[in-house]
Formats: C-alpha cells, structure tokens, sequence
C-alpha cells in the first residue's frame, strides 16, 4: 500500500483509553481508540482525532464493605495538556456555550484534541463533566459538544480534512452541523445530505439493538441538536424516535462491523433500514507496544525460554493481587483471568453456574481466577453481577479474587499474567474484545465462545479452545444450558489436564497463540485496511 498522498482523516470519539492516568476512557470502545491514534503515530497515518476532555470521566467504581459496587467521581487535571489557543461556540438549549480546545500528544499518540465546556464564560460548565454520567439532557449536550463542536474545532484549528470517521453513534451530529455548513453555502438539505455523506463513514460497535442510543425528537429539538434542520428531515436521518446509529448509517458512505462475526450480525440488524450505507467487516485490532510483553514475542520466534518469560508475567500478577487485595495465590495453580464491563451479555458469573462442578475445583486448588470490571452507573443487573462474584470471593477467598476499579493498569496485568483468559459472552452479542487478541499475544491462553473475533482465529487445542461450537439461540436459557456444558467439558477434560500433564503442549499452545496472532491484529493491518476499504474513495 502505497502512502503518499492518502486522506486526511478526522477520527471521533466519545472517550480515548491512552493510560491509566488519563480518565477519558470507560471500556472498550475508548481502549480501542486509543491503540488507533497510537497507531497512527507508529505508522505516520494522517489521523486528526477528536474528543472531549473529561473533568471527572468515568466512574470510579469500589467495592463496599457489604461487597456492593458504588461509584464515585473525582476531578482530574493533566498538566501536560497543551492550550491550543482555540475556542469555539455550540448552541445548546438556546444559549451559547463555549468549548476550549486542548491537545495532548504525550503518549505516543498523533495529537488528540479535546474540548472542554469547564471554563469561566459558561453557565454549562458540567457538560463535559462525567463520561456517559447523568442523563439525557447532558448526554444529547455531550454529544453535540462532540459532533457540531468538533467540526467547528477543526475548522478554527485550519485542518484540511478529507474524511470524518464516526466511531459510534455518539459523533452524528458532526454530520448534521457537515448539513448545515453546506446549505448556508446555498445547497439544498437533499444535495447537502447527499455530499456529506460523500465524507462520512462509520465504525457501529453494538449489536444489541437496545444498546444503540436513540433520543426523542422532542428533546432534540429542544436541546438545539437538529442545528438548523426541521422535524421532517431530522426524521429522514434517524427516525423517529432519532436513533442514532441509524442516522450514521444513513449519513456515510461506507460503515464498518469490527469483526467478521459482527459483519453479519450487524447487517442482519439493520437490514430493514431503508438508504444506509453498505456495512463491512474491519475486525479490530490492538497496539502491540501497550499491551504486549516484547519477551513474550521474542521467546515464541525461539530468542528466549517461553514458559520462565510467563512465569515472569504471573508473578508480577500475583505480586499485584497481594498489593492490592492482600491475596496470596499460588504460581502454580491454573489461573484464569477475566476483566471487561459487567454487561448481562458477558455472564461474567457464568462459570459459577454449577456449585457441584466449580467448588471441587476451587477448594482442591487446581484452580484461581482473577476478576475485574465495572457495571455501567445505571446498569443495576450488571452490579448484581459483580455484587455476586465478590460474594463468591468471599466464600472462597484463596481462589477467587475481584479486582475492584478497573482499568488499564488492572486490564494490562491480567492480559500478562494469567494462564488463561475465559470469555463468554452469548453469541453473537460480543462485538469483538480485543482484550483476547492482548491475552492470546503474551501467550496467555484464550478459552472462548465463538464469538467476537474469536472465530477468525481460534485453532481448538492448538492456540486455545473454544466451547459452545457457536450455538445460537433466542432463548437465553436453552443458549445458556449449552454453552455451561460445553465450558465445563472443554475446562475438565482439556484444560486442566493439559496444564498440569502435559507442559511441553502447553507450552507449544501458547507460542502458537503468539505467532498466530500477531500480525493479523495488530493495529498496522487495522488502519491499513480502513483506509483501503473506507477511507480512499
């Protein structure tokens, strides 16, 4: 692929995961974003992304002394953040509010820039106060700051663009304030939708239709977010009510699904919606500098003992769970690692399904598991959720632990660190998690639904195990029976057994895991291919 004269591309997103010390990011839509401008820098893509600087960002999430999850909020300041000098005004609820732009360039990353409503001039100076917090009066403002004033932003920073990438529905008001430009130039709505569209694609993330964020026209019309358009043209771009990954789709020319899995999924979804843009599969992909251990990599090509390299790894992890928990675990136990957000869909509990399969296993120490991650502020079932697994660390707490607050650092040492790492989400809901492509390339083993991206790289018994054998089903329970047999099988009779009999297998799994994966997802093949399938027209 040749690299001269490729398209300036303007990147959106809601959160970016650059660090741990940065709160810009909730899960894995800002982690991916983040390992995209990362990669943009590595490759010299011309790659201009644009976000929101978050005062509090997302909840901080701790564990009570009853084992319930609260959250809290705290505000953040980064002296590294450069004043870029520029200012710009989006209409909100009828007043005028004033966005500061910020870069920051110090993570390795091409400059970010992100706006900032917590300035002296604005009464609204929260609504770029906590990362998907309140509710959906800040939300529709949020994203508005997002979409009409990061278009403004880059207009008043002088950036010659040539292409807008929505990644998530959060951005589409971008594409109506691309509307409004255009039709104050004289164009009608229909040739200005019709030459926007010419600029814009989409990456949809969600394939659960409840998940894709919709608001009452009502609302955005009061808010001030159709920017100029009427009730009948709002409706035209997203329905009613205004959903926006419909609107997306409807705005751009190209949309992507961010696996092969999730291409079918999502066009399957949205096949009833009439003008979209064609949908592809662009599976996602990691930043191997980030999240990988160079040893690892460099003992799978034969420069070094891969077995000593992870033992390495697990230690460190061990050492961070006693810090951090006061839980001793044993180096030589199977460990298996799980951290990513409380959704419903995930099962996060799911292998304490059967008390009479798992508590053997668990008081006969051939096996510890590590847990983390967040329920959404509002998502009650999912806190239930993580409220069940710490009661369950309770019981057993030499073989259980839940890692409260999660985040980078804790998704970075688990990925490392464990020996396997156990996803089990319902088919076909998981997108894609990345977080097995940063497991599978420090050789940590994945043991999976054929979900997410998955399929596209599970080679059972050579570079992990899959279980499930992608079953479908409407019915959770019936789905559910199947997929706890299938683990339960896969763990007892594999597994297990693999690890404590037979290490040279092991071993070759996990230099496998490695080579098989490393190339493919990575972020270098990810951008390569957005911008020969997406971005040059």
């Amino acid at each position: 692929m040749e690299y001269n004269n490729l398209p300036k591309v303007a990147y959106f997103s809601m959160e970016y995961g650059l660090d741990t010390c940065m709160r810009t990011y909730a899960g894995g839509l800002g982690i991916l974003a983040g390992d995209y401008i990362k990669g943009a820098k590595d490759y010299n893509f011309p790659i201009i992304p644009i976000g929101i600087k978050w005062k509090q960002g997302y909840t901080d999430q701790m564990i009570d002394e009853n084992g319930k999850p609260y959250d809290t909020y705290h505000n953040y300041e980064y002296d590294f953040l450069e004043d870029t000098g520029v200012k710009v005004t989006v209409n909100i609820r009828k007043r005028d509010v004033v966005c500061k732009v910020w870069k920051v360039d110090k993570f390795g990353n091409v400059p970010l820039y992100l706006l900032d409503t917590d300035i002296p001039e604005n009464e609204d100076k929260w609504i770029t106060g906590q990362l998907y917090g309140w509710f959906k009066e800040e939300r529709i403002a949020q994203e508005m700051v997002l979409g009409i004033g990061g278009i403004k932003a880059l207009r008043a920073l002088g950036m010659d663009v040539d292409v807008y990438h929505f990644n998530e529905g959060h951005a589409v008001f971008a594409a109506l304030e691309l509307i409004r430009e255009k039709m104050e130039r004289g164009l009608s709505f229909e040739d200005a939708l019709n030459e926007t569209r010419k600029q814009v694609v989409f990456t949809t993330h969600t394939p659960i239709i409840e998940g894709n964020e919709s608001h009452t026209l009502d609302s955005l019309m009061y808010m001030g977010a159709n920017n100029g358009l009427s009730l009948e043209q709002m409706v035209k771009l997203g329905g009613d009510p205004f959903n926006m990954t419909v609107a997306s789709l409807r705005t751009s020319r190209i949309s992507n699904a961010v696996a092969k899995l999730h291409e079918v999924t999502a066009n399957k979804m949205w096949k009833h919606i009439e003008d979209k843009s064609n949908i592809i599969g662009i599976t996602n992909a990691i930043h191997i500098p980030t999240w990988v251990d160079d040893n690892m990599i460099d003992a799978a090509k034969g420069n070094g003992d891969l077995w000593e390299c992870h033992m390495k790894n697990k230690k460190e992890l061990i050492d961070f769970v006693y810090e951090r928990n006061g839980v001793k675990l044993d180096a030589d136990v199977l460990l298996i690692g799980f951290s990513r957000r409380a959704a419903p869909y995930k099962r996060s509990n799911f292998i304490f399904s059967d008390v009479n399969v798992i508590e053997p296993l668990l008081k006969n120490k051939k096996l510890k598991m590590v847990y983390s991650g967040k329920a959404h502020p509002l998502d009650d079932t999912g806190k239930k959720i993580i409220e069940n697994i710490v009661s369950i660390s309770k019981k057993y707490p030499d073989s259980v632990v839940f890692l409260e607050n999660y985040d980078m650092t804790i998704g970075k040492m688990l990925t490392r660190g464990s020996d396997v790492w156990l996803n089990n989400p319902r088919r076909p809901k998981e997108a894609s998690g990345t977080s097995g492509m940063k497991a599978a390339m420090n050789g940590v083993l994945n043991l999976s639904t054929l979900d997410g991206w998955w399929p596209e790289a599970c080679n059972h018994g050579v570079n992990g195990w899959q279980f499930g054998n992608g079953f479908e089903s409407e019915n959770e329970q019936e789905l559910d029976k199947n997929d706890i047999t299938a683990l339960y099988e896969v763990l007892l009779n594999e597994v297990i057994p693999t690890y404590y009999n037979n290490r040279a297998k092991w071993v070759d799994m996990m230099k496998n895991s490695i080579l098989s994966t490393m190339e493919y997802f990575s972020v270098k093949r990810m951008l390569q291919e957005y911008f020969e399938k997406m971005y040059i027209s």
